[in-house]
């Protein structure tokens, strides 16, 4: 592992271990893209792939809003495809549709076009990225990798792009329940190996994000979620014990106590999700982030404001890593961003001091 400048902010580790701190951290998922000029004129002379596959790049973006905003994390640019990509699949971000798979898995037998990647040949230039970033931030703040989940990216793969219902997808559980376990145990086992990669390569906290965990109910969720998500953690802390993993399965409320049982250190909410009665479920069993609802960045600053100290009174005296409750939205005004970081660490630095 290369060696790297010491931290100067380590709220979000402390936090993430469990540890006490005299305010909250805060970072937000997708602070780096395109609600940012800076990011917007990077991308007027490269597209995102070229962006997530050119280190120099990738650091550049990740690095913006840490010198806009006083965040208490970077995490990386990067994108979830980039698994897929390794194992053989094309993958085209599409303006207006997202990422697109000219050819998807439309059945069993065309798993045999996978192929079972060599992690450092496939997605070396993230680790790449991951090293020059952790140099250039120069200890400012810890520095966050991450992957999409292995029902998520299956998700994609065989629909073939993002969908509201991925009707395809499902119908795979059902109607090959077991082809379906064996893609989620391929893509876990490369998943696992990128993670473990990340870290060597810098990173300092990792989430995995299974945005599309809500599109189950308990009991598919329990069959083709839980095992693999349990699994990542368990062999990536075996790896690495010191590095803090965080899972983000959105709109999953039924599935926080399962969650809670595995070997994730933080539990990240959705805005749908109300803090006190996920702590209430998870108990001291793991830190929760989260999850202010992203529209309410397009509140005046006031009322942004309110909205802060709301959440931070949800999650109460706990350990608590604040975040949106998903992504930045690509019309949200910087300063607004700033008016939400701000008012995290102001209310959080007065709660614990009245």
């Amino acid at each position: 592992m290369a060696s790297f400048p010491s931290l100067q902010n380590d709220l979000l580790l402390r936090t993430a271990r469990g540890e006490t701190t005299n305010r909250t951290p805060v970072w937000m998922m997708r602070q780096a893209g395109r609600y940012l000029p800076e990011y917007r004129a990077v991308r007027e002379t490269h597209d995102f792939f070229e962006v997530v596959e050119t280190p120099d790049l990738a650091a550049e973006v990740t690095i913006q809003p840490v010198e806009r905003l006083p965040v208490d994390a970077a995490i990386l640019f990067c994108d979830i495809m980039v698994v897929p990509e390794a194992m053989g699949l094309e993958v085209k971000m599409v303006s207006g549709q997202g990422p697109t798979f000219p050819q998807p898995l439309t059945t069993p037998d065309e798993m045999e076009r996978l192929v079972e990647p060599d992690i450092d040949d496939a997605l070396g230039h993230v680790f790449e990225a991951l090293t020059v970033t952790r140099k250039r931030l120069n200890g400012r703040v810890p520095l966050i990798g991450f992957a999409g989940a292995p029902w998520t990216l299956m998700a994609y793969m065989v629909e073939g792009g993002g969908s509201k219902s991925y009707r395809a997808a499902r119908k795979w559980l059902y109607r090959h329940p077991e082809a379906s376990k064996a893609l989620l145990q391929r893509t876990t086992d490369v998943i696992v190996d990128y993670l473990i990669g990340q870290v060597e390569a810098g990173a300092q906290m990792l989430q995995v994000f299974d945005s599309w965990a809500g599109l189950h109910g308990p009991e598919t969720f329990r069959t083709f979620c839980l095992p693999y998500l349990a699994e990542i953690a368990e062999r990536v802390h075996a790896a690495h014990p010191e590095v803090p993993l965080v899972v983000f399965a959105k709109e999953a409320h039924f599935a926080l106590d399962a969650l809670a049982a595995t070997d994730y250190d933080v539990i990240s909410l959705d805005w749908t999700m109300a803090p006190d009665a996920a702590r209430e479920v998870v108990g001291d069993r793991a830190v929760l982030q989260g999850n202010l609802d992203p529209c309410a960045l397009y509140a005046p600053p006031d009322a942004l404001r309110r909205e802060v100290q709301h959440m931070l009174a949800g999650f109460g005296p706990h350990h608590h890593i604040a975040n949106l409750g998903h992504g930045m939205l690509p019309d949200h005004d910087p300063e607004h961003a700033r008016v939400f970081v701000e008012a995290v660490h102001e209310h959080s630095e007065h709660m614990r001091t009245v």
